[in-house]
């Protein structure tokens, strides 16, 4: 085995975001893509000699081909270990927890999330810090300065390392450990819920499905719900992972898991489901005849995070993102604890959680999490709602409805119009801006704006300032709406609206959430000339 230098072209653009860098499958499969942005990496955290690192992905296509690469570049600068999910499977939640438990330096996680896969598809790479959470910024622009200045990567001239066995071998100087993916992560699990209540539950009439949506968290439900918890067979829709995800998008949102949610809607449902998304951190939750929208879940898990045992001291406190609706802010309220409103991206909690500032997180994008791990992690929320279920002896119904009579209903809905012209949606943006200062006491399609800004935000843990995280408009009564422009896709630019209103515990709690929002939806259209700059009269996915 030879260490040889290559030469590496600095990258044109390739800004990591806040959720790694993702571009099309074929742009990381150019000859040298990876290696240089892999080698910037290394560069970025002073090198990978004597090092440590969790590597595994979601199973996507190219997935083994590049952690073939990231092998061979991390024995040939030095590193000391790599810690591999068998067969190259991790799925981001887990791999927090292999860094932390493992006390690696970092991991690199290969995903594009809830992405679809393939070859004409999405790929995607980002890098994880010793405390299991995505790099910060300080991390993320080092890297981005490298990839404009770097002019060769080292790599070693070696075979291919076997994945599909479990055990050590080596690769250079360095050793090789492939591991369980599902085993650690299962025993955290066990250790953060009551798995006997869940079983019971399970053992009784209680029906549930669980769709891994041809994507990673498979193996990690079956080995959890089936073969310890006593799920029936079958339980599990969809769970072998697939290089392209069945053909399928693997986003668990009433669009992509249509399937699942025309099951549950029916008078004959089962009692509960769940879905979860490429690299298993996201997560949806239906129970018969009733969605629970990202933000109501959070609130709810908050609310009764204590009745497992992992929680039972109760929790710290709770953070959002900055679009997620403020319901999870009334349980705060009412527990006694803080709540802070962050910007979107899961890096934004891990000062609150490493701080003991907070316990539970959550994204209005599906994604809820707690302290236990610094990633949001899908299958840790089906559970947790599975513990409350066994223990309170409700439906999802049942609970939603006592939740709403408590605190109140934040009707809440969000709004994608994909694939928009990059320039055209900067511009509206950057319009409306311009406009916020001049919008307060007026009022459009009869809705009356109380005040406008662009969030900022003040990281209480570590004095640092993010600013333009979307913009804010409030309306009289509780009402509210935000427009940013996402990060997530490959394709064009994404412009996402969200669109809330507060009915207290007395009022109206059963009206259709879309209703509920008709008029904040037309002021929005109005105040940011929507169709006009868009050419959109509805959006592409509603959620």
């Amino acid at each position: 085995m030879t260490i040889v230098t290559q030469p590496c072209t600095p990258f044109d653009d390739q800004k990591p975001g806040t959720s790694g860098l993702r571009k099309k499958t074929r742009v990381f499969m150019q000859p040298g893509y990876v290696e240089c942005f892999v080698q910037s990496i290394f560069n970025a955290i002073g090198g990978a000699e004597g090092k440590t690192f969790v590597i595994g992905g979601d199973g996507r296509f190219f997935n083994t081909d590049a952690i073939q690469t990231l092998l061979r570049m991390a024995a040939a600068n030095g590193a000391a270990r790599a810690i591999v999910g068998q067969d190259g499977l991790l799925s981001t939640p887990a791999a927090s927890n292999l860094i932390r438990k493992r006390g690696a330096d970092g991991g690199i996680i290969l995903s594009a999330s809830h992405n679809p896969g393939g070859i004409d598809a999405d790929f995607g790479m980002k890098f994880n810090t010793p405390n299991g959470g995505p790099a910060l910024e300080t991390v993320t622009d080092a890297i981005y300065a490298e990839t404009q200045r770097i002019r060769e990567y080292k790599t070693l001239r070696a075979e291919n390392i076997e994945l599909s066995a479990k055990g050590e071998t080596r690769l250079g100087d360095m050793t090789v450990e492939i591991v369980d993916p599902v085993a650690d992560y299962a025993a955290l699990m066990e250790g953060i819920f009551d798995f006997d209540a869940i079983a019971r539950l399970l053992e009784s009439d209680f029906t549930m499905r669980f769709d891994a949506m041809h994507a990673v968290t498979g193996p990690y439900a079956k080995a959890i719900l089936q073969d310890r918890l006593g799920a029936p067979d079958g339980t599990v829709l969809n769970g072998t992972p697939s290089p392209d995800f069945g053909n399928g998008h693997p986003d668990p949102n009433p669009i992509w898991a249509k399937s699942l949610v025309d099951l549950m809607m029916q008078a004959d449902a089962p009692d509960f489901a769940a879905a979860s998304d490429g690299d298993g951190d996201r997560n949806m939750i239906l129970g018969r005849r009733v969605y629970v929208t990202p933000s109501d879940s959070l609130a709810v898990l908050a609310a009764s995070a204590h009745l497992a045992p992992g929680y039972a001291q109760g929790i710290a406190g709770i953070a959002r993102s900055m679009p997620t609706s403020a319901a999870a802010d009334r349980v705060a309220e009412a527990l006694g604890v803080e709540c802070f409103e962050t910007p979107t991206g899961w890096k934004f909690f891990g000062n609150l959680l490493d701080a003991g500032r907070v316990t539970l997180c959550g994204e209005e994008s599906a994604g809820t999490g707690s302290d236990h791990v610094r990633e949001k992690d899908g299958l840790w929320a089906v559970l947790l709602w599975l513990n409350i279920l066994a223990v309170r002896g409700l439906s999802v119904r049942e609970i939603m409805e006592d939740h709403w009579t408590t605190y109140g209903r934040n009707y809440y809905s969000r709004h994608d119009y994909e694939g928009l012209d990059a320039a055209a949606a900067n511009d509206l943006l950057s319009d409306l801006t311009l406009e916020l200062d001049n919008l307060a006491g007026r009022s459009f399609a009869g809705e009356t704006v109380t005040k406008a800004d662009r969030f900022s935000y003040h990281d209480p843990v570590d004095g640092s300032m993010s600013h333009n995280q979307g913009v804010r408009i409030h309306f009289d009564g509780g009402g509210r709406a935000v427009l940013r422009l996402s990060g997530t896709g490959t394709d064009g630019a994404t412009l996402r609206i969200y669109l809330e209103r507060y009915e207290p515990p007395a009022g109206d709690l059963n009206t259709d959430p879309q209703a509920a929002l008709k008029g904040i939806a037309q002021a929005v259209a109005e105040i940011s000339e929507l169709a006009e700059r868009t050419g959109r009269s509805a959006p592409d996915v509603t959620t």
